[in-house]
Formats: C-alpha cells, structure tokens, sequence
C-alpha cells in the first residue's frame, strides 16, 4: 500500500511517499481502505516530534474516513464494506489503517461522506467540551481562542446551537475573522492585548468559558479576562509552551480551570466516544452546520498539507483524499 511516513523528526520534508507493508489486524479490530484522512495541529507537533519517543519508521494522522475491507473473527459488529470513520491505532496517512472497533464508527446513510470526513477529530473534540467538560448554557458569554481552525469553527456552531448569550473569538489577523462572524460569532479580537479589549466589550464582565488550544502566554492573559465562578478549559499547546497559573487567580474568584485531551480519551475511555457519536452524525446531517474546508489535497502531496498548516493561514480544515 501507499502510505506517509517520516523517519525522522523535522520539518514537513521528512514527510515521504512510499510503498509500505498492508497492516494485518488481530482479535477486536478491523482493516479500513481510507478514503480521506484530514491534517490536525498535533500531526505537526507530533512530526516535529518527542526523540526520546522516537520509533521509525512513524505514520502520523488521527482520523480517517473509509470503507471496512477486513474484520475479525464472526462477532464483529462490523462488515466488509461498511462505511465508517475512525480513529487508527497506528497512523492515518496510508491507504489502509488498522483500528480498534470501539473507535470505528459506522456512518449513517444519510450523512454527507465528505463533510463527515473533515470532522472526526474535530467534531467529537468540540461537542465533548461544550456539553461534558463545560457545558454552555443560554447565561454565557463564551471565548474561543484560535477562532478560524477546525477545532474553533465547530466549537463556535457548537456554542451557537447550545443558546449562549455571546460568542467571542480570537484570531492572529482580523482577515481570518470573517469565517467566525459567518459561523456565529458576534464578536472576534486579534491576540494583541484582547483580554482589555474583552473587558471593555462586556462592561467589566469579562467571559463565563474560555476554550484554550493555545496554551503559553494566551492562557495567562485569558484569566484576565474570565469572570467570576468561570471556567477555562485547556485542551492544547499549539503555541509550543505551557501557560503559569497562579492559585491565587482562583480561589478568591471562584474561577476553575479543566484540561481535556481527546487523544487520551481514546486510549483511556473510548467508550466515552461511543457515547456521542450519535449525536455526531445527527448535527452533521443538518444542512445548516457548516464544516468549511481549507483544501484538499492528495496523500501524494502531504508535504504542502503540513506546510498550510503551519502557515497558519489557512481557515477551516485541510482535507486529504485517497
């Protein structure tokens, strides 16, 4: 089969088209033919990559979307050619992945194949951070950091459908906000100094949720801004450096901070994922949710993939189809 693979960490050159051995699956799995897979910002930090963690030849990605070509044994729930997304167990950037059936899904017939394609990660991502881990209510004031990606396009629908009183944003570049105010925002800031200019926005309120991905200097500022009893849910460090909290900053303001990790949902509790997926596909069927789409581009250009990524120019999600 025809997969991407690195060996050794580095910058989007070490990303390699080649021929590699088709995966075999064991007890409890499935072999998926990938029709798309999608870029994320940890495939970048994961390419850039951990050397103490280092075991080459290494496949990246996190989802897929495909066809079931192979399952185990006669119990399976699954069977061969049954659409579904999933999360592999070993990359998704190849033309055949092996994943574990509690992180396979099976795609209603009724759901768009391409729009669904683009949001495994993002998708599950968002809805459990907006109904389990701080759950929107129609009294918020929400601030979504990084309000133009794949994570922040869908949790600003995701606010929107759950009723909160006002949803902020924050992008690098005012260019990049039209896409927010298009999904829902009402109002999106640059990162420079926003925590005054969110203060000033609602009275000296401040926030009631904050979504960080960013992590470092951006979560700092944020408890800036964050309202009494609020909560600051902390879900990645696409800045490359963790953010100092002072205890301080939180008792006397009864304000709480959580951190998510979908990456360790899926290795801990992937029944936690099971749990949603109906949901999932039902918000993806409506004609009114919007999963805008950077660019697609084919596995063979991988390399450039990364680099829209990194660029951080892009708005929406970069889709890859094999």
């Amino acid at each position: 089969m025809k997969a991407i693979i690195i060996n050794e960490f580095g910058s989007a050159n070490v990303l390699t088209y080649c021929e590699c051995p088709k995966p075999t699956i064991a007890k409890g799995e499935v072999l998926i033919r990938t029709t798309y897979t999608s870029v994320n910002f940890a495939d970048i930090k994961n390419r850039t990559g951990n050397k103490a963690k280092a075991n080459f030849p290494m496949i990246l990605g996190l989802d897929i979307a495909g066809t079931v070509e192979e399952f185990f044994g006669n119990n399976s729930e699954f069977q061969k050619g049954d659409q579904v997304i999933a999360f592999p167990k070993n990359g998704a950037y190849a033309e055949y992945v092996v994943a574990k059936e509690q992180l396979v899904f099976k795609i209603p017939q009724d759901v768009p194949r391409e729009k669904v394609a683009a949001v495994p990660t993002v998708l599950f991502l968002s809805y459990m951070l907006t109904h389990q881990v701080a759950a929107i209510t129609e009294q918020d004031t929400v601030l979504i950091h990084a309000a133009s990606g794949g994570v922040g396009t869908m949790l600003i629908q995701m606010a929107k459908r759950l009723g909160a009183k006002q949803i902020l944003g924050t992008v690098s570049q005012l260019e990049k906000a039209a896409i927010a105010y298009q999904l829902g925002a009402h109002q999106v800031f640059t990162y420079d100094d926003f925590s005054t200019s969110i203060n000033n926005y609602t009275n000296g309120h401040g926030v009631d949720i904050i979504f960080d991905s960013i992590a470092g200097a951006i979560t700092e500022e944020s408890l800036h801004c964050l309202a009494s009893y609020g909560t600051l849910v902390q879900f990645g460090n696409s800045g490359g450096r963790a953010g100092s909290i002072n205890t301080s900053d939180l008792h006397s303001s009864c304000r709480n901070i959580k951190g998510f990790s979908l990456g360790t949902t899926r290795a801990k509790s992937p029944a936690m994922l099971q749990q949603v997926a109906q949901a999932i596909f039902a918000i993806v069927k409506e004609e009114s949710f919007q999963v805008p789409i950077s660019k697609i581009f084919s596995l063979e250009e991988m390399q450039q993939a990364h680099e829209l990524m990194e660029s951080r120019q892009h708005q929406g999600k970069i889709l890859i189809k094999i």
